[in-house]
């Protein structure tokens, strides 16, 4: 590969859009090196399950038209995104990973898709994600697994391993990924990358196939923490098309992450929270953890300690609302409409096409959680498992509320393990759910999460996430902070800590 091409994959999102408005390279230019490297690595990475190439080049060349004119363009414009499948997006397929919807094309694009368009961004392709998003390791997708770039004999995490696989193999800058339940954060954890998970209802959910309606929220995932921000004010802002989008202005997480780059944080306080520093992590992830508390100590930060006594039942409670939610919404998967038809031959009535179609359509771990979903709604058990589990929500979210009272953020470390080898929990399905322990709580509670990388666990070189919460509406404090800490670990590292992956 040409070299030039190869350091254009190497820019910053912001230094793209710098360049790119300077006229120093053409958004042409900027798409084509992408489109090359994903060309050179994709086919052992697999973070992408359709690439665009024709409609990306010709998204750049009108960027570059535009520029030509004179016209006044947003800072991302010509700067390229993949997206994860989950969106719906005019002109290409959306499969949700699921073979249940093959070949799927949208007749309309969701309003993020619609955002990134509008920015001038330009729109690379679809990336792997697990079916439906029920997943922490993108093996349950229905079209193989993603890699991790950083070892390709390891998951890149999950639900949306594509995306953040995309961004750390250098095969796009920026992608959009979807968290439910950690599925932003946790990939940004093991691949070494930064992932956000905003506010729920700060980013509208309209195209975005429902897992579960009250968790799901599309976020950014990136390499840096300013980049995550010009991503994240892209695409946030209220939606009226959207029942659960806030109508309140976005705060400026632009802003915030350039105050944080300053490495300032005199006058934060920052909470530790009690129940979430157990015996249940890698002494590698425990101790990049307790490194990273302590440079936020020295950049000024006042550090408490805060306790969550329901977080222990987030898990729980997490498993009984996703999958009723997940019976609901994919109900509507029943061969009749859209997607997979099978049986559809004369010979078999509607109900047998609607089973079959399902049978054949849907994977192991989606028929799993519809199935505990459709029971925990049934009638004689929805008080006790799904009205319980929403009385623990509460409970849970009333915990934040009470740490937050005392503190501005609170930083727990992003998974238990670094990224675990492929095959290694696919058949444990309670071992791959306490992969999100520490990221559920965010989800249940509506509030901002933020993953960063912490540095790489002594065991197995492989990347360590810290994650900072902060209460629903405050994401610009998550910026604030995640900045500060990234300037200063980067001045500890002497560089990108995702500089450090191997080279494909």
């Amino acid at each position: 590969m040409d070299a030039g091409v190869h350091e254009l994959t190497r820019w910053s999102a912001a230094r793209l859009g710098h360049a790119l408005a300077a006229r120093e390279v053409s958004a042409a230019e900027v798409t084509t090196a992408h489109l090359e490297r994903i060309a050179a690595v994709d086919d052992r990475v697999h973070a992408f399950l359709c690439v665009d190439a024709e409609g990306a080049l010709a998204a750049a060349e009108t960027v570059d038209a535009a520029r030509a004119r004179g016209d006044q363009l947003p800072l991302l414009a010509g700067v390229p995104v993949a997206v994860k499948d989950v969106l719906a997006q005019t002109g290409l397929p959306t499969t949700c990973g699921s073979r249940i919807l093959r070949g799927w094309v949208p007749p309309y694009d969701a309003t993020v898709v619609r955002r990134l368009r509008a920015a001038g961004m330009v729109l690379l392709g679809k990336t792997n994600m697990d079916e439906f998003a029920m997943g922490s390791s993108t093996e349950h997708s229905a079209y193989g697994p993603t890699h991790n770039p950083w070892d390709l004999d390891r998951i890149p995490g999950g639900s949306g391993g594509g995306s953040a696989a995309a961004v750390a193999s250098w095969s796009a800058p920026l992608a959009i990924g979807t968290d439910t339940g950690g599925s932003i954060r946790q990939p940004a954890a093991v691949t070494g990358t930064v992932g956000v998970k905003p506010t729920y209802g700060a980013v509208s959910r309209y195209g975005l196939v429902a897992l579960a309606s009250s968790l799901d929220q599309a976020g950014p995932c990136a390499r840096t923490v300013a980049d995550a921000a010009l991503l994240h004010a892209v695409i946030a802002g209220h939606d009226r098309l959207d029942s659960t989008s806030i109508d309140a202005p976005v705060p400026d997480v632009v802003a915030a992450a350039r105050r944080g780059a300053e490495a300032d944080l005199r006058g934060v306080r920052v909470g530790l929270v009690r129940e979430l520093d157990g015996d249940g992590y890698a002494p590698g992830v425990r101790t990049r953890f307790t490194e990273a508390v302590e440079v936020l100590a020295g950049l000024g930060a006042e550090v408490v300690e805060v306790s969550c006594p329901h977080f222990p039942y987030a898990l729980a409670a997490y498993y009984l609302i996703l999958p009723s939610e997940a019976s609901s919404n994919l109900a509507r998967f029943d061969g009749m409409r859209f997607g997979l038809r099978d049986g559809d031959d004369g010979t078999h009535s509607a109900e047998e096409v609607m089973a079959r179609s399902r049978a054949a359509g849907f994977g192991p771990e989606a028929k799993r959680r519809i199935m505990l979903g459709t029971y925990a709604l049934s009638t004689g058990y929805y008080d006790a498992y799904y009205g319980q589990a929403q009385k623990v929500r509460t409970l849970v979210a009333a915990d934040f509320a009470a740490a937050f009272a005392q503190v501005d953020v609170v930083v727990s470390p992003t998974t238990p393990t670094t990224a675990f080898r492929l095959g290694e929990k696919v058949d444990d399905p309670m071992a791959m759910y306490l992969s999100d322990i520490a990221t559920i709580p965010a989800n249940l509670a509506g509030i901002a999460a933020m993953s960063l990388p912490a540095g790489r666990a002594e065991e197995d070189g492989l990347p360590v996430g810290v994650q900072l919460m902060a209460p629903a509406m405050a994401d610009d404090r998550l910026y604030r902070v995640g900045a500060a800490l990234e300037a200063a670990l980067v001045a500890r590292w002497g560089h990108l800590l995702i500089e450090e992956a191997p080279a494909l």
